[in-house]
This record gives C-alpha cells, structure tokens and sequence, in this order.
C-alpha cells in the first residue's frame, strides 16, 4: 500500500502525489456506496495497479480528516493565506473578515497577504497592518513580482495544505507561480491525460512549493461575495480579538455591541483603540446573521 495526497480531483479521476510520483486514481466503489467524496488534500492509502501506462492506482482507505471546508472543498488545511490587493482592486473589509471567521471556526490560522505595495504609500501600508495587528492573523505586505517579497512568503508557510484564496484581480496567479514554477508543468501533464485545457475547470487543486518538501498551497476561484456560516449573532463577538480587552464592561450582559448605551467596545471603537474599519465589519455581519435568522424563521 502506498501513502499520498490527493492534489487534484476531475472528471471521476484523482491525482495523489505519493513519494514514488503522482498516481493517477479512481475511488473504489465502497466509498461511493458509503456516499463518501474523497477530497483535494485527504491523505490516502493507494493500491498500485501493474501493466498500465504511467503511475495508476485505486484509492482503497481514506485517512481521517482534521477539517473539512465547503469552500473551497478541501480537507486537512493547515493555514489560510488570504491575498487582498492594497488597490486595484481596493480592499472589502467585510469580505476580508468573513473569510477570517470562517478559518477561524475551523481553528485553522490565517496568513493575510496584502499586495501591490507598489500602488500604496508607506503610511497605508503601516495602516493596513495595524488595523489587523490583534486580530489573530500575522500580515505581509507584498509586491508579487518581487522576489525578495515572495520569498519571504515561501519561508513563512506551513508545512502540509495552505490554501490560496482571495477576490479575483489581486494577484493570486503571480504568488502561486512564484512559489510553484513547475505548477504549470505538472497541471499540464494532469491535463493531457485528461484532453482537457489548463483554463476549462474550476476545481481546486495543490501544488508543491519548490524548496519546501512537505509543503503544498491551494488554488482556489476567485470569489466576489461570501458570508459567514450560521451561528447565533450575538456568537460573532468571540471572533474579533480586539474586543477580549473591554469585554464585561459594557453596562448590559449580554451585549451585542451594536446599539446599547455605555458599551465598552462602541465607545473603545470611538476613541480608536480597537481599529473603526473592523468595528464597522462585525456590525455589519452582526445584522446580516440577524436578517438571516428573521428570513429563516
């Protein structure tokens, strides 16, 4: 038997990078009659199969996963590196923050990467960094097509899966092609097995970071829009670590922070001791839970 990850999933087949080169698989019936999907980053047991072309295999065991993401659907993350743009396009703060929580939820750290340094002054840089300096996530402010920037990219990830996201147009494709020069060797090697372009598929899929064994990032879409996953609105608070300070000192327990006087947190949020942009993030997600709930029931 012979132990590997799934790098990619398309059209009924798996790719499952193992230390003997990457195995081109198919699932065994029994997960499908136990209506269980093998996904981008399980690790797995494969079962070599003699007398074919090339690396070929079946997936017979399916280890067990630490955490499972919709979205992107993958298994076994082990950070987040969420790339935003400075400009061009400009930061959505809610955007950014709902992607925060939802990692956050699955206890999976977040790397922020915010690039195009070039387009940005200093003093935004050091702006940028500081509204998330206690927020949990550890910031790099980047310009792609820098090497010395990349690099220090590379250095700092997490050994196993990292996944990639982040909206469309910020840069993705430059940081993952810096990481990953023979990314695009490897996908079209997968893709001519296939007869399938490089661009058809929207499926995630892992590439190995050169110089780092063990390591791997996720491409992902670009997504525009996204919220967080259902909770109770007043269980948002326990996601936005600037708040820890000054909880239990608001007049009323519970408190929502959003609209009862002598709140400790509204009045921190207006002297500026926990960063504007971020209180006005979690009141904004803070009514779309409460709408949600209403339009639910």
């Amino acid at each position: 038997m012979i132990e590997g990850r799934i790098i990619k999933g398309i059209g009924g087949f798996y790719y499952v990078d193992t230390k003997d080169g990457i195995y081109e698989c198919h699932a065994r019936g029994l997960f499908r009659q136990d209506k269980i999907k093998p996904l981008v980053g399980d690790i797995v047991d494969v079962e070599a199969i003699p007398g074919q072309a090339g690396l070929s295999g079946s997936i017979v065991d399916i280890h067990e996963r630490k955490n499972r993401l919709i979205r992107p659907e993958v298994s076994n993350a082990d950070e987040a590196l969420i790339i935003f743009a400075l400009k061009s396009p400009d930061i959505n703060f809610k955007l950014l923050d709902s992607f925060i929580i939802q990692m956050s939820m699955q206890d999976i750290p977040v790397t922020l990467v915010f690039n195009k340094k070039d387009l940005e002054g200093k003093e935004r840089c050091r702006e940028i960094r500081d509204i998330y300096e206690k927020s949990g996530a550890r910031s790099f402010m980047i310009s792609a097509r820098a090497a010395g920037d990349t690099e220090e990219i590379r250095r700092s990830l997490s050994k196993g899966v990292n996944i990639i996201a982040g909206p469309s147009g910020v840069g993705k494709s430059t940081v993952i092609n810096a990481l990953c020069p023979d990314a695009g060797m490897e996908t079209g090697e997968i893709s001519r097995k296939l007869k399938r372009g490089r661009n058809t598929t929207k499926h995630s899929e892992l590439f190995r970071v050169s110089g780092r064994e063990g390591v791997y990032v996720m491409d992902t879409p670009g997504f525009s829009s996204f919220t967080v996953p259902d909770m109770d609105a007043m269980s948002l608070k326990a996601y936005y670590p600037e708040f820890f300070p000054y909880e239990g000192k608001c007049r009323f327990n519970p408190c929502s922070h959003t609209h009862e006087p002598d709140c400790a947190i509204r009045d921190a949020a207006s002297l500026g001791m926990i960063p504007e942009i971020r209180y006005m993030s979690y009141s904004e997600l803070y009514g779309d839970l409460l709408a949600r709930k209403r339009y639910q029931g």
